[in-house]
C-alpha cells in the first residue's frame, strides 16, 4: 500500500473543544506508525483497497494489541488495550467506521463526533459507535479495565444501497442495536474467515449492515424481540451476563431456561430466534472471543488460556478455536502488532 502524502495527512483538524490540534505527531512517529499498521494487515487485501491506508489513528504508537484482515473491499480490526493507560484514538476518512466495543471501562475520557456533542460514558461495553464517511472522530480513555473493541471499515462506494432505500448516514455515538450488532459480529467473523467462504457472503453481509445502518434510528433496533418470536430484553440480559460471569464452567440448558423463566424447549426456540445460534454456540462463541484478548498477552500460554476458558486440554481448545475462526490460538497470535 502507498502511504498518503504527508501534507494531508499532517494537516490540522478541528479538535473536539473546537480549538486547533494536529491530527499527527511528528513526521518520523507518523512514518512509523502507519508502517506498522500496513505491516499488521493481512497480504492478501485487493489491490483497489488502498483508501484502508486511513485506518484509526492510536497513540502513544504500541499502547494497543492490533488484529487485522481484510476481503474484496472490507476490512476489520481487532482492538485490545490493557487496564490503566492513557490512550487517543482519531480517524477522518472517506469511509465509514463502526466501531463495536466489546468490552471497556474508563476513568476518564471522552469521546466526539463532529456533530454530535461529546460523551464521558464510562463503561461503554456491548455499545456501538458509528462514524460516517467524511465525519472527523476523536476519542481518549484512561482505561480502568482491559478494553476490546472491533473496528468494521466500509467503502461507500462499494458498498451502494440499493434503490428502494434513501440512505442517510449520521453519525451516533454510544448506542445499542441488538440486529446491528449480530450482522456486524457475522461480517467480522466472515472476513476473518477469509477465501473459506467466498466473496459473495460477506459482500451480501456488508450490503445488509448499510442497509440497516441508516435503519437504525428508527424502529429497526427497537422492535421488540418478543414480538418476532425471540427473547424480552430483560431475558437476554440475564441469559448472556450468566454466561459472562461462568464462561470457564459448563452451563446447563436448563440453568439458562430457567433465568429466561421458559421451558427448555421455549428457550432454546426463543434463544435462537434472538441470537441466531443455539445457546451452547453462544457459549463457545463468547469463550473464543475472551481467547482472543487473552492471546493478545504473550505472557498467557494456549495451555494457560485453555485452563482459563474452562477446557480441560488445550488440544480441546485449539480445535474449538480453529472451528469458530478458520485459525489455530499460535496463528492468530502471530498477526498481533
Amino acid at each position: 500500500m502507498m502511504l498518503p502524502p504527508l501534507s494531508l495527512l499532517l494537516t490540522p483538524e478541528q479538535g473536539p473543544e473546537g480549538g486547533r490540534r494536529p491530527w499527527r505527531d511528528a513526521n518520523e512517529e507518523l512514518l512509523q506508525q502507519r508502517h506498522l499498521e500496513q505491516v499488521d494487515l493481512h497480504t492478501d487485501f485487493q489491490p483497489e483497497c488502498g483508501f484502508f491506508d486511513a485506518t484509526v489513528r492510536i497513540s502513544p504508537i504500541g499502547a494497543v494489541k492490533r488484529h487485522s484482515a481484510g476481503r474484496h473491499g472490507l476490512v476489520t480490526e481487532s482492538i485490545y488495550a490493557p487496564a490503566g493507560r492513557r490512550i487517543e484514538f482519531r480517524f477522518d476518512a472517506p469511509v465509514h467506521l463502526l466501531v463495536m466495543y466489546d468490552e471497556g471501562a474508563r476513568r476518564e475520557g471522552e469521546t466526539s463526533i463532529d456533530g454530535l456533542d461529546p460523551s464521558t460514558l464510562r463503561n461503554f461495553a456491548d455499545k456501538l459507535t458509528f462514524v460516517p464517511a467524511g465525519h472527523a472522530y476523536y476519542e481518549w480513555h484512561q482505561t480502568r479495565t482491559p478494553t476490546r473493541a472491533t473496528y468494521l471499515y466500509l467503502d461507500p462506494t462499494k458498498l451502494q444501497n440499493s434503490g428502494d432505500i434513501d440512505a442517510t448516514y449520521v453519525p451516533r455515538i454510544f448506542f445499542e442495536d441488538s440486529v446491528l450488532w449480530k450482522t456486524a459480529a457475522k461480517l467480522k467473523n466472515v472476513i476473518e474467515r477469509g477465501q473459506a467462504l467466498g466473496t459473495l457472503y460477506p459482500e451480501a453481509l456488508a450490503k445488509v449492515l448499510m442497509h440497516e445502518l441508516p435503519r437504525s434510528d428508527q424502529d429497526l433496533g427497537r422492535t421488540s424481540p418478543l414480538n418476532r418470536g425471540g427473547l424480552a430484553t430483560w431475558q437476554m440480559r440475564a441469559v448472556t451476563g450468566y454466561v459472562e460471569e461462568h464462561m470457564d464452567e459448563q452451563i446447563s440448558l436448563a440453568t439458562l431456561a430457567r433465568l429466561a423463566r421458559l421451558s427448555q424447549h421455549h428457550f432454546c426456540r426463543a434463544f435462537k430466534k434472538s441470537f441466531g445460534i443455539p445457546p451452547h454456540q453462544y457459549h463457545v462463541q463468547r469463550r473464543i472471543e475472551r481467547a482472543k484478548v487473552l492471546l493478545a498477552d504473550r505472557a498467557n500460554s494456549v495451555t494457560d488460556i485453555a485452563l482459563i476458558l474452562g477446557y480441560s486440554q488445550a488440544s480441546a481448545f485449539s480445535v474449538a478455536f480453529r472451528k469458530t475462526t478458520g485459525r489455530t490460538p499460535r496463528a492468530f497470535r502471530k498477526d498481533f502488532a
